[in-house]
């Protein structure tokens, strides 16, 4: 998909996306308050931590006992104690919280992006939603787990300690918000900045993502074509594009960290500068202004942790942003309609198609496929085999003409009619992690063990599934026991057979097989289809020989139809495809 078709996903507002989050929060009100009230506590036991190092300090002063000495030391230790195991206890409350949250999140999108049309995300590149999915929930991730946390004992800390400053003589409070208006305006400088940035990084990581897939997938076109510079140029230029961006953000933090040690200075030397006035004056003492001096001294850290969490938090609801832009994205609200019978027909009438305007791939097409028919596919690449095939199953409307399954456009079978009338099996199935017979299952839950061993035995399958380590108990997919490009064919045949919609449509099932793999899936796919009505894009034309009927196609109109027999008989298009694989066939049958 070239940049200029593609129409990315939506990103959210920022008012939007709060309101998001605090959606997501408002189940959790208890457990929120909880953490906020135990939060409160821990910082609070904290703060008596500074009174009495300026205790210590003035009973020095005072020459006081040891003993006296003694007894502070030790109740700064048991402030200690208590401040970590209420601060561990609030910490893991506001953990379990964000995660808590971030799972409800992924939920939300998970299950909004799988209810996408698939042409929306077509139009949006595969890269712009797998970046989302992966980079985009990462970085909330990390956020949750370590900003979340750090950010709200940070800023308890803050307000608690100025506070504290108060209670010590309301002076010292003066002197140290003194530096609060370089910080905000330090902070309002960072935000402006930060906040495109961060959202142009993750449109251009999301264009890289892009990019890479489509030179990866496309790779064997891209060699065939001699495009390998083009593509090149492409990705490096993608992925200079990230690192200037990148660098950008590097420059801006930069530039953060150094005006918030001007910050830092002067709020300091203003608290020192009262303290000193306070002492001589006769105001305070020099262990009070010893406490409000370390008290200032420890809202550095809190302080710039808290404004150096905004990078983490601004990137953080960049991403956020990209999420809520999915789970809000419109649904269409499609007519749960059904097919009225098992005995399922096909009508297409004047069907053309565009994926971009100007583009044709479908031209006038008119094709009826009778109920049980086993009706193949044949032509060039990019014929349009595999959008007719697309658009019969119901993948996405036609811009033009009509598509009807049993009476009922495909697009309008809504939910569980959809799998219960027509499956669609490409040649890129996936295994999904686990034991194989929960695999199998996936079509049909409630299958018995009797029902899983007779559709792998239906697929010739059988043999080798029990012949696995663990039987049809054996972990497969990612992380398990590997399953070879046939026998993952032959596992969503056998799905296929559990499932039993009436209408079939197979896209190059057996593409992905060796020579001899697919002989014996071309069987196996014959007794899948048995009794039902079939679509077949074949990409041999031995498994289009053996078919009801062969629909040959050829820059998206349909020039010729008939049995084998008829097309080789009549020498058309068909009869050359097949003198052509025919001789490619024996080559390779009889070469030593």
């Amino acid at each position: 998909m070239s940049d200029s078709a593609a129409e990315l996903l939506p990103v959210a507002t920022p008012a939007r996306t709060r309101a998001a989050a605090a959606e997501l929060l408002r189940p959790q009100r208890s457990l929120a308050v909880t953490a906020f009230v135990v939060m409160v506590g821990a910082t609070a036991v904290g703060l008596l931590t500074q009174p009495l190092l300026g205790r210590i300090v003035d009973q020095a002063a005072e020459r006081a006992s040891v003993d006296a000495i003694t007894t502070t030391a030790a109740l700064l230790v048991a402030v200690a104690v208590a401040q970590g195991v209420t601060t561990g206890f609030g910490l893991s409350l506001v953990s379990r919280l964000g995660e808590t949250t971030l799972a409800r999140l992924r939920e939300r999108f998970v299950e909004r992006a799988l209810g996408l049309p698939l042409e929306r995300v077509e139009r949006a590149g595969a890269g712009d939603l797998t970046a989302r999915v992966t980079a985009d929930v990462s970085l909330i991730a990390e956020a949750v787990r370590n900003a979340l946390p750090e950010l709200a004992r940070s800023l308890l800390t803050i307000f608690l300690t100025l506070g504290a400053m108060a209670l010590l003589d309301w002076r010292f409070l003066l002197a140290a918000l003194l530096a609060v208006p370089v910080q905000v305006a330090t902070a309002r400088w960072y935000v402006a900045r930060a906040v495109p940035l961060y959202a142009e990084q993750r449109v251009a990581a999301g264009a890289q993502q892009q990019q890479l897939l489509d030179t990866v997938a496309g790779a064997a076109t891209v060699r065939a074509f001699r495009l390998e510079r083009q593509h090149t140029e492409r990705v490096t230029e993608r992925s200079w594009s990230v690192v200037a961006l990148t660098m950008k953000g590097v420059r801006l933090v930069l530039g953060f960290y150094s005006r918030l040690h001007i910050a830092e200075y002067l709020g300091l030397a203003a608290v020192l500068f009262t303290g000193y006035w306070l002492v001589r004056q006769g105001s305070a003492s020099v262990g009070t202004a010893t406490a409000a001096a370390l008290y200032f001294h420890s809202l550095f850290t809190p302080v710039n942790a808290a404004l150096v969490l905004l990078d983490d938090a601004q990137s953080a609801m960049a991403g956020l942003a990209r999420l809520v832009g999915v789970t809000d994205e419109p649904v269409a609200d499609r007519p749960q309609r059904r097919a009225e019978t098992g005995r399922v027909d096909v009508v297409v009438r004047g069907l053309h198609h565009a994926y971009r305007p100007g583009h044709p791939v479908l031209h006038d097409i008119d094709l009826t496929i009778r109920h049980g028919e086993r009706v193949a596919l044949v032509g060039a690449s990019g014929a349009g085999k595999t959008t007719l095939a697309r658009l019969v199953a119901g993948i996405q409307p036609p811009a033009e003409g009509t598509v009807l399954v049993d009476g009922v456009p495909p697009t309008e079978l809504g939910g569980p009619a959809a799998s219960r009338t027509v499956a669609l099996i490409t040649q890129e199935t996936h295994v999904f992690a686990g034991p194989l017979v929960d695999d199998l299952r996936l079509a049909k839950p409630d299958a018995t063990d009797d029902e899983l061993r007779a559709a792998l035995d239906r697929v010739d399958a059988l043999a080798w599934a029990e012949a696995l380590p663990d039987g049809l108990d054996t972990v497969v997919g990612d992380g398990g026991h590997r399953l070879t490009g046939d026998r993952t064919q032959a596992l969503a045949l056998a799905r296929l057979i559990l499932a039993d919609p009436p209408l079939v449509i197979l896209d190059e099932a057996t593409a992905e097989a060796g020579s001899a793999g697919a002989r014996a899936l071309e069987k196996a796919v014959a007794r899948a289809t048995d009794g039902r009505t079939a679509l077949i894009v074949a990409h041999r034309l031995s498994q289009a020989a053996t078919a009801d009927r062969i629909v040959v196609m050829d820059a998206g109109r349909i020039v010729e139809t008939g049995t084998h027999d008829e097309l080789r008989a009549a020498g058309g298009r068909y009869a050359a495809l097949w003198a052509a694989w025919s001789d490619t066939r024996d080559t390779r049958d009889t070469r030593p």
